[in-house]
């Protein structure tokens, strides 16, 4: 075998290392042709991270206003605390980053601990939405520094223990962040709805409109050096956070007030598990107050009381079934009953019925009806509310008397096809639109009688209201249609939308859904409803100088024995309305009856709304001859002639000092009070005021109490349907029992009456 010759050899040596060389090269521009080409971005981005430090600055929602503009909703400037995991190395470090925010911020320790062991990430906030006095806790540590021991080696060979520092503000930092505040804590918490931690809408306006109250987010990008610490400012780009766009909603605050006021007070006195009312403008859809008690506390939503937390310990000893149950209870809280939930409408449907019956000609407004008490419907027999009947009566008497023999037959001489056609045209079958979340859509034959199921039985019991739901919202754009002229409405929340200016974006107009009666049937029906008001169930609900119409409405609950909802329905001014009110009580207990509990809710509401809109009273001669007065100018007159004024017009006189004029007087002048009230006049500078204590005049008729009321100094305003004087008896009082007032003040006593209100047959 021949020997290679050493020139050979180092040829392929050569040839080897060049052949080696050349697949390195080869395999080393393949690895850059792929970085350059096809990984640039990821590498690019993977570079920026390590050279860039990336901060989002949360957009302000936008402000929601009520109509007058008034803040209803307003974010402000908070913080967030995030942690570094990955510049934490020392164990026992950790550790005490760990204990001190926990201690701060009332983060639960272990779940700070499971972030700061993730050593991958750069950035993990602990806590969202601190406020000043929290972050500043915060801002305080990250001045501090972590001090420990090492034992290092010295050139020489020696060991010496070493004093290390790690300040905190490597670990920990601050960033800006957002948090949403409600100036009136529940006021109108079921429409306005609330946001999460995340500033992402929850419920109410804050859901529907996310898209549109959420604003673009902002970014502060600083360089930073091979340590992953910050440079200066002179390294940094900000891009400023653009605030969402603003809302101006159709609910103004003060009617909102009045509706709250008085359903928290039907809610107490009548133990029922819920109080809910709306106020509808009838012309437009627009909603001006909407309510659902229990309401909850916007800025803290997720609260209960004390009460509820123990109850739920007695009741679910198991942690998971106490959680389950506590969102439960929660959630029921939360939901807007006025659109979320179905309820029988009972006697107060029975307005819809006529104006079909009316409409279609199946009957004229002076049909006559002889009602004995109850009525044969196929194999059933179904009774009036009034047992021994309410004799001969035509339509409008059947309506003011809510007689259900009588809107039977009604029903029956319309027929299943007609009812139906109109039950659809009402806006019974659909949802009303309105721009809030959640609205319950009806579904035939669960919520109401499909016209194929629709036999005789569930037709007479649909014709009063019976055997069939609807929601609340429903039902008051029906009422508005009749207090309209026919006109079936969409109902909305939101007026305007505004940019971060305050200009006007868009506007909601008034959307007609189609005509449902005519002008004249409409008519027709209102001056029925205002004699419900005035002679009928609906006396509780008369507020003199406005006129009134409205339907009382008390219903068995489908499924629920012996439990039921108050209802009262109504519009005003009853000759040119403006507004239309609904007011719910479910399952009162007691007086259960629409007209025993609803009535002097939907009165108050409507009286305080109607003046606060401006809208005149119009006085007929019985209402004029009642009216309180108001107390004339006496300041500066002679006491003689003082008193000989005061008691010519039937006031009694107290004077107060021994002086000769009058320096000063109770009620002071233009205050209203009644005609034969008591006046103090008094005649020295310095004389003390005189104070009495308020009596306690619930329970009493009107003339205990203004003679009570009198002889306590005191003078009486009457609330209530003073044409019915002799049937009143009075439930509350402007001020309480065993208050100290001055002498002569005036206190509203409020009156109703139990004798012919109510309509449920039972």
């Amino acid at each position: 075998m021949n020997k290679m010759s050493p020139k050979r050899k180092l040829f392929y040596r050569a040839l080897t290392v060049f052949v080696v060389l050349s697949l390195v090269f080869a395999a080393t521009a393949v690895n850059l042709a792929r970085i350059q080409l096809i990984d640039s971005e990821q590498y690019k981005q993977q570079a920026e991270e390590n050279q860039l430090h990336d901060t989002e600055i949360s957009a302000e929602r936008g402000i929601i206003y009520d109509t007058n503009g008034t803040v209803l909703a307003k974010s402000a400037s908070v913080w967030k605390i995030y942690i570094r995991p990955n510049r934490i190395e020392d164990e026992n470090f950790k550790n005490d980053v760990c204990r001190k925010l926990s201690e701060i911020t009332g983060v639960e320790l272990e779940d700070i601990k499971e972030k700061a062991d993730k050593n991958k990430y750069a950035y993990l906030v602990v806590k969202r939405q601190v406020e000043f006095e929290e972050k500043e806790r915060v801002a305080e540590l990250l001045n501090q520094y972590y001090s420990y021991s090492v034992i290092e080696e010295n050139s020489d060979g020696t060991l010496e223990n070493v004093e290390k520092r790690i300040y905190y503000s490597s670990a920990v930092g601050i960033d800006p962040d957002v948090k949403r505040y409600y100036p009136y804590g529940n006021l109108a918490s079921c429409v306005l709805g609330f946001t999460g931690t995340d500033d992402i809408g929850r419920l109410g306006v804050e859901l529907e409109y996310d898209t549109v109250l959420t604003g673009t987010p902002g970014r502060i990008i600083t360089a930073q050096n091979g340590k992953s610490d910050v440079m200066s400012q002179e390294f940094e780009t900000v891009y400023d956070a653009v605030q969402g766009t603003g809302l101006v909603l159709t609910l103004d605050e003060v009617i909102q007030r009045y509706l709250e006021d008085a359903l928290e007070q039907v809610y107490v006195d009548s133990k029922g598990v819920g109080a809910h009312g709306v106020v509808m403008d009838v012309n437009s859809g627009a909603i001006l107050a909407m309510a659902s008690l229990q309401n909850f506390d916007l800025n803290n939503p997720q609260q209960l009381t004390d009460k509820e937390k123990k109850q739920l310990e007695e009741e679910y000893p198991d942690a998971t079934e106490r959680s389950t149950a506590r969102n439960n209870l929660l959630y029921s809280r939360w939901r807007n009953f006025i659109v979320s939930d179905t309820y029988e409408p009972g006697s107060v449907f029975k307005i819809v019925t006529a104006a079909a019956a009316l409409e279609e000609n199946a009957v004229s407004p002076d049909m006559s009806y002889s009602c004995s008490g109850k009525i044969q419907v196929s194999d059933r027999t179904i009774k009036c509310h009034k047992r021994t009947g309410h004799g001969t009566q035509n339509l409008k008497q059947g309506l003011m008397n809510s007689c259900n023999p009588l809107f039977i037959t009604v029903g029956q001489k319309l027929g299943k096809e007609k009812f139906f056609e109109y039950f659809e045209a009402f806006g019974f079958t659909e949802k009303t639109g309105i721009d809030l979340p959640a609205e319950n859509m009806p579904v035939s034959g669960v919520n109401y009688h499909s016209l194929s199921s629709m036999g005789i039985v569930e037709l007479s019991s649909s014709s009063f209201g019976q055997s069939f739901q609807v929601t609340p919202i429903q039902m008051v754009t029906a009422i508005s249609a009749i207090a309209n002229g026919g006109k079936l409405m969409t109902p909305y929340v939101v007026e305007k939308q505004l940019d971060e200016n305050g200009n006007v974006i868009s506007e909601t107009q008034p959307v007609v859904r189609r005509q449902v009666i005519s002008e004249q049937t409409a008519a027709t029906v209102a001056d029925m409803m205002e004699a419900v008001v005035t002679s009928g169930t609906g006396k509780n609900a008369y507020v003199a100088g406005y006129r009134v119409a409205g339907k009382t409405g008390t219903s068995q609950k489908l499924g629920k024995k012996g439990e039921y909802v108050a209802s009262f329905g109504c519009f005003a001014p009853a000759d040119d309305p403006e507004i239309a009110v609904l007011i719910l009580v479910d399952e009162p207990v007691g007086q259960i009856n629409g007209g025993q509990i609803c009535t002097p809710v939907a009165a108050q509401v409507v009286e305080k709304t109607l003046e606060y809109m401006g809208v005149e009273r119009q006085y007929n001669e019985k209402e004029l001859q009642l009216l309180d007065t108001n107390a004339p100018n006496l300041v500066g007159s002679s006491v003689g002639d003082a008193k000989a004024m005061l008691v010519g017009e039937g006031f009694e006189v107290k004077v107060v000092g021994e002086g000769e004029n009058v320096l000063s007087q109770m009620p002071a002048y233009n205050q209203s009070m009644p005609q034969n009230g008591v006046v103090v006049l008094y005649t020295e500078k310095d004389a003390e005021r005189l104070t009495v204590e308020v009596p306690d005049l619930r329970q009493m008729t009107v003339s205990q109490a203004n003679k009570y009321a009198l002889s306590a100094g005191l003078n009486i305003k009457i609330s209530g349907n003073a044409l019915n004087a002799g049937e009143l008896i009075s439930y509350d009082q402007s001020l309480e029992p065993g208050e100290e007032v001055e002498y002569g003040k005036t206190i509203t006593v409020y009156f109703k009456s139990d004798v012919d209100v109510g309509d449920y047959a039972g």
